[in-house]
């Protein structure tokens, strides 16, 4: 009989290695099940609804939770239960879009000052500085009433209000990535500075951009339900978890129909929570110099 050959162990690859420290991360693998199930709720949500977000019956206002209204009714008698799942799609959108916008441009800006430095790098972040030194919350304010209400204007504002940071970050990344041997290999080979800063010097800065992003969906989905609880983001009778949040206001519903503001405050708190969580764990997950 022949000897059982060894049988070696699976190769402790980059990306098996940052798996398992997210996996070890446990308040990380709850944020991933807490935001996956807010995603759910809010994309299949509709198809259990028994009603429309925007089905009015005046019959019914103020109602409170029950068997046919799960949530309870509005002043106008629409169902809160379907207007909560509405708002939280409108809600995650502007949080998504806003994300990759400000990704998008803090990302060109930060890698060609990063990566070409001189008189490039003195120019971008100097623009970068002054636009860090506008108080956020004034400017915020100051173009959300410029510019008007509405959807894709919330988007807008909160997607060019983030990007300073994410080209700080980039940045500085690049400026460690272009001094490494791979990156002089590539230049002494005659690679022409966009195949190097597309090829090998952006995809370095990935773990950077991957836990910008999902901290600043955070971010922007609490700016806009800042923005829609004044009155100056997504407006009525479009929902979202700001303007739902916004009825609080009236002192009446505010104690006596708590059911009409108090869902969208916990999926805003369970969404935040849960997103932070996971960006926590992506940054120590991506980070190489983490214990295995």
């Amino acid at each position: 009989m022949t000897a059982a050959l060894p049988v070696s162990p699976p190769a402790r690859t980059p990306t098996r290695l940052a798996m398992g420290r997210f996996l070890r991360h446990r308040l990380a693998v709850v944020g991933l099940i807490l935001l996956g199930t807010v995603v759910l709720l809010v994309l299949l949500g509709p198809v259990f609804a028994p009603f429309k977000p925007d089905d009015i019956d005046l019959l019914a206002r103020n109602q409170g939770p029950g068997a046919r209204h799960w949530l309870g009714t509005d002043q106008t008698g629409r169902d809160v239960f379907a207007r909560t799942v509405a708002a939280g799609r409108v809600s995650l959108m502007v949080g998504l879009f806003s994300t990759l916008i400000s990704v998008a441009v803090g990302t060109t800006l930060g890698a060609l000052a990063g990566f070409f430095g001189g008189w490039v790098d003195n120019v971008i972040m100097r623009f970068v500085d002054v636009v860090m030194t506008f108080p956020s919350i004034i400017v915020l304010l100051t173009l959300a009433a410029i510019i008007g209400p509405g959807l894709d204007k919330t988007i807008v504002i909160i997607g060019l209000l983030g990007w300073p940071l994410a080209a700080r970050l980039v940045r500085a990344k690049l400026l460690s990535v272009r001094e490494l041997e791979f990156i002089a290999a590539a230049t002494a080979l005659g690679a022409s500075d966009r195949r190097i800063l597309l090829r090998h010097a952006l995809p370095n800065v990935l773990d950077v951009l991957v836990v910008f992003f999902s901290l600043g969906v955070a971010s922007a989905i609490l700016t806009e339900a800042g923005l829609s609880f004044l009155g100056l983001g997504v407006q009525p009778p479009q929902a979202s978890w700001g303007n739902l949040l916004s009825t609080a206001r009236e002192l009446t519903i505010l104690e006596a129909y708590p059911w009409q503001w108090m869902p969208a405050g916990a999926l805003i708190l369970i969404t935040v929570l849960a997103t932070n969580f996971l960006g926590d764990g992506l940054r120590d997950a991506l980070d190489p110099k983490s214990r295995p």
